[in-house]
């Protein structure tokens, strides 16, 4: 097999006719989406546990095996026998969560450009597998993408020569920078295209990911870069890596096109339904506190349930930042309200662990 040769875009046998039905689905869902991420103030609370779950299921479908569950609780303090796997894992999944947040700092004032990939890629692989991979760096050697020990005789890919990279991107930005008939259509060919480059020794697809967001943010198809489309490339798992390989293999990309596009579709309308339901769950949890504390904490303790939804005693003692005696005192409220709930009882210097179940339940 040998390195394979890109196509200069933009693309000129795009089948729009092909697209028609898709494209109008797909961009009003998302209209309908961006309507309610508008209505959302504090999105950086509201949505965390969707932001969390995103960058689980994008760095699943690299390999890792840690659940939702797994890191509220290690970011919640809660003290759990995490392996040596399990806790690496759990630091891809914090480092892509990272990189989307210095992303949305990046791109809220400045275009998104390659060296912006560059910067995320660094934060990507801080500490993880792939760190020894230049972080950062755009490849200047030649890599493929294979099982774990394929042989280059039994490779699936070999992307373009290292040579042709630095063009290729440079070509990428500019396709970028240009109005297409349809944004979404040039989000999938953007997306493709840049793994196709395949322009660092790792973590290739967890940036593909990430783009889809900040693209649309970015297009200004979205108000936020808050967009969560990994549940349905790990649901379509098998048919996602189809059509990308068929990219390469039969230069299919209409195929791709479609998928991209009902991935979006479907995936916008389940983004509607969790974010409202997290909006609804929000309203009525600010009265429900509000008339069971009667404190002025009241809006600290909401937002601290909805960024944390599992914690230990002394993670909201410490995180709250109002005296301790009435954090002690509100924990004994929010239980016997059954507005959270005991996860394991604390003993000697182990804290007690809570669950706000509500949100969870929403979330996994």
């Amino acid at each position: 097999m040998e390195p394979y040769i890109l196509r200069s875009l933009p693309l000129n046998d795009i089948n729009w006719v092909r697209h028609i039905e898709l494209i109008g689905k797909a961009n009003r869902a998302l209209a309908k989406y961006d309507g309610i991420l508008r209505g959302i103030v504090n999105q950086d609370v509201l949505l965390s546990p969707l932001t969390t779950q995103e960058a689980v299921l994008s760095s699943r479908i690299e390999g890792t095996t840690v659940t939702l569950k797994d890191v509220l609780e290690y970011n919640g303090d809660v003290k759990r026998d995490f392996d040596s796997r399990q806790t690496q894992d759990i630091i891809e999944v914090e480092n892509y969560r990272k990189a989307m947040k210095k992303a949305v700092e990046l791109t809220q004032y400045h275009p998104l450009t390659v060296d912006t990939i560059r910067e995320l890629h660094l934060i990507l692989l801080a500490g993880a597998r792939g760190q020894h991979k230049e972080p950062g760096k755009i490849r200047t050697s030649q890599n493929y993408i294979g099982h774990h020990g394929a042989t280059l005789e039994s490779v699936i890919f070999i992307p373009p020569k290292p040579e042709d990279v630095q063009p290729a991107l440079h070509n990428w930005e500019m396709y970028l920078r240009m109005e297409e008939k349809d944004p979404l259509v040039q989000l999938a060919v953007l997306k493709a295209q840049f793994e196709l480059i395949h322009p660092f020794l790792d973590g290739n697809g967890r940036i593909g990911r990430m783009l889809v967001p900040l693209i649309l943010y970015y297009k200004k198809i979205l108000s936020s870069p808050l967009f969560y489309i990994s549940a349905y490339f790990e649901g379509h798992q098998l048919n996602y890596y189809t059509r990308l390989n068929a990219l390469s293999g039969e230069n299919d990309w209409d195929g791709w096109i479609s998928f991209f596009l009902q991935a979006t579709f479907e995936q916008a309308e389940h983004n509607c339904e969790k974010a409202t339901e997290i909006l609804h769950l929000y309203n009525v949890m600010k009265q429900k506190i509000n008339e069971s504390l009667k404190s002025k904490y009241s809006i600290q303790v909401l937002d601290f349930l909805f960024s944390c939804p599992t914690f230990t005693s002394t993670k909201f003692i410490k995180e709250i930042h109002i005296p301790k005696q009435s954090a002690i005192t509100i924990i004994d409220q929010l239980e016997k309200q059954e507005i959270i709930i005991v996860r394991k009882k604390g003993r000697g210097q182990t804290p007690t662990s809570y669950r706000f179940e509500r949100l969870l339940q929403i979330s996994e």
